[in-house]
């Protein structure tokens, strides 16, 4: 009972976090509705509040992911599970919308959206990342749990374990394996594609996150080490945004060799989990 009774404060902590993060979620759902009843004629204006919503979630569930999964990094299946966890939130919540500026510069390179709502796209998931960390940053502030400490946010905790052209190999090969899967399972039922799609997440963290923190997304990767790209812009910026684009490059250059090409312009690659409906354009 004493043992128990020892581990007490550690488990109401990881409640709030788990609180703090769903209720993130609720909030930002709400905008969302709001955003769609309010701005449904002003499409340009609606793509960027969407988008931003979209990155800005995203990017503060993983902030306090990455603090609950520090706790306890001998253990890492609490922390793989929470990350299949709110993979699921996202897919549900922030369909069609990208929240990775590779995904929208590759749609921008094949023609499936215009300069223009791609130049809102970026603009939005570059605002929403940097938001998300002074937001963060006022959310650990409060000091809900030991753990939320508000200096956190403003130090470099470098993630790169590896040297140069492994950490380029790694993110590169994590971007080419996800959109790959992206393609390959629109032809499985919704609810089963973000499953699949959310394992697949896991893994990758799972397996590179040892090495870079397997991140393949350029805008969180600003959000959770800004500061380290304020230290050491060139590497930051060739692991964390040049690869992922090669390994987006590299399997668009493999698709259009199979001859695929019509089936990647109909499909949305910037959607981490992309609309339904797009399943019967490819079929």
């Amino acid at each position: 009972m004493t043992a128990l009774w020892g581990l007490w404060p550690q488990v109401q902590d990881t409640c709030t976090s788990l609180g703090l993060m769903l209720s993130l979620v609720l909030l930002m759902g709400l905008a969302r509705v709001v955003t769609r009843q309010r701005l449904h004629r002003f499409m340009m204006a609606h793509t960027f509040v969407l988008e931003f919503l979209a990155t800005f979630q995203l990017c503060c569930c993983t902030h306090e992911l990455q603090l609950l999964s520090e706790q306890e990094p001998v253990h890492p299946t609490w922390p793989l599970t929470l990350i299949y966890f709110f993979s699921l939130v996202h897919g549900l919540t922030l369909v069609g919308t990208s929240t990775n500026p590779c995904g929208v510069m590759m749609q921008m390179l094949l023609g499936g959206m215009s300069p223009e709502t791609g130049a809102i796209r970026l603009l939005a998931q570059l605002i929403g990342a940097l938001c998300s960390r002074y937001c963060i940053s006022a959310l650990w502030g409060l000091g809900l749990t030991k753990y939320h400490l508000n200096e956190r946010t403003f130090a470099c905790r470098n993630p790169i374990q590896v040297d140069l052209p492994k950490a380029v190999i790694t993110e590169a090969i994590c971007s080419f394996i996800f959109h790959s899967a992206l393609l390959h399972f629109q032809e499985i039922r919704t609810k089963l594609r973000i499953h699949l799609l959310s394992a697949l997440i896991t893994f990758l963290v799972y397996a590179g996150g040892s090495l870079t923190g397997a991140v393949f997304n350029p805008a969180l990767a600003l959000s959770l080490h800004f500061t380290c790209f304020d230290e050491a812009f060139l590497r930051f910026f060739i692991v964390y945004w040049l690869a992922p684009s090669l390994g987006k490059h590299i399997f668009i250059n493999v698709i259009k060799r199979l001859g695929y090409l019509k089936m990647i312009g109909n499909v949305i690659l910037t959607c981490q989990f992309p609309k339904p409906e797009l399943v019967q354009k490819i079929k």
